[in-house]
């Protein structure tokens, strides 16, 4: 059965391109983002390889742990990784898991027997310090990812987390914020002294409360 929101995510140990990862330990307390590519040396994943090497202090500042995966081997990926380093300008500064048997892959759901029935899709999981599965996106081939929208998941995700609110439309952290519907609205202006603004009864905005 595939993996859905809420979910516990299944531990695993596999070679990588630093070494054997036991996942759960690897993992320790953090929050983790797992992406995975279908083969090494493909242009589209050699770009966000790179991003995400770029990205590195933004994902630790949110205690968050990044890690790819790939179907090639730690032979392969060490090749790759200095393509990667010599064409985006960066450093790979995080491993990729080296998922030449798919044990990974088919733990997770990355294999799409519509797409193919070998190569893992193109697929985002974002997993919190609990290890449940939290967001999941996955990307056609044709199209890159966009980092700074995971990101910005994870700002919400931390922020509701922590704060009876929501986040709207296009919210980027430091936005005003939805005061969630189980809270009534003379208890939410004692909750959150900044302010409720009362749009309708069922909307009602506040400011960021951690900000």
């Amino acid at each position: 059965m595939a993996l859905q929101l809420g979910d516990t995510v299944p531990n695993f140990t596999q070679a990588s391109s630093e070494g054997e990862i036991s996942f759960y330990d690897w993992a320790g307390d953090s929050w983790v983002v797992l992406f995975s590519h279908p083969a090494d040396y493909t242009p589209v994943c050699t770009t966000e390889l790179g991003e995400v090497a770029k990205l590195k202090p933004e994902f630790e500042k949110r205690n968050v742990k990044v890690i790819a995966l790939s179907i090639d081997d730690a032979d392969s990926h060490q090749g790759w990784i200095g393509d990667i380093n010599e064409t985006q300008n960066t450093t790979v500064n995080y491993p990729i898991l080296a998922d030449v048997d798919k044990k990974v892959s088919e733990l997770y759901g990355m294999i799409h027997p519509s797409i193919s029935s070998n190569i893992t899709v193109r697929s985002v999981f974002v997993i919190d310090s609990s290890k449940k599965l939290r967001l999941t996106i996955t990307y056609p081939p044709s199209t890159g990812r966009n980092f700074d929208e995971i990101l910005r998941v994870i700002d919400s995700l931390q922020l509701t987390d922590n704060y009876q609110v929501a986040t709207p439309v296009n919210w980027k952290d430091g936005d005003d914020c939805v005061v969630v519907p189980s809270i009534p609205t003379e208890e939410a202006k004692q909750k959150f002294p900044k302010g409720v603004n009362e749009i309708k009864p069922y909307l009602r905005m506040t400011p960021q409360p951690n900000r």
